[in-house]
């Protein structure tokens, strides 16, 4: 019996890979998530710019690629930005992190 188990959780995780099953989200469900998303960072400028940073890098790694390549953009972004001397964007930082939050919005209208 526990060999058909395993057999059977072989097949289905081969199916899932073959089938691109990556455990992401949906595009649906990502966006769903990315609007109930309540994150509230702590502490200092340079602390709160880290935690938006790392924050970005968790959600790209849980929706859909589609959208996950651009937070995975504004997590970079985020980190250079906690790494700068003030933690704070620069304007051209700032328009890009526009520019992203836009492209999130062209696939997730609502």
């Amino acid at each position: 019996m526990k060999r058909g188990l395993l057999a059977t959780a072989l097949a289905a995780t081969m199916l899932l890979t073959a089938c691109g099953g990556d455990g992401r989200l949906s595009v649906q469900e990502s966006c769903k998530l990315l609007s109930n998303d309540q994150f509230k960072p702590t502490g200092n400028q340079v602390q709160q710019a880290k935690a938006v940073a790392d924050h970005y890098a968790d959600l790209a790694k849980k929706v859909d690629p589609s959208i996950g390549t651009i937070i995975q953009g504004m997590a970079d972004l985020q980190k250079k930005v906690a790494d700068s001397s003030t933690a704070v964007a620069t304007p051209e930082q700032q328009k890009q992190f526009t520019d992203a939050l836009n492209s999130i919005g062209k696939v997730c209208p609502n």
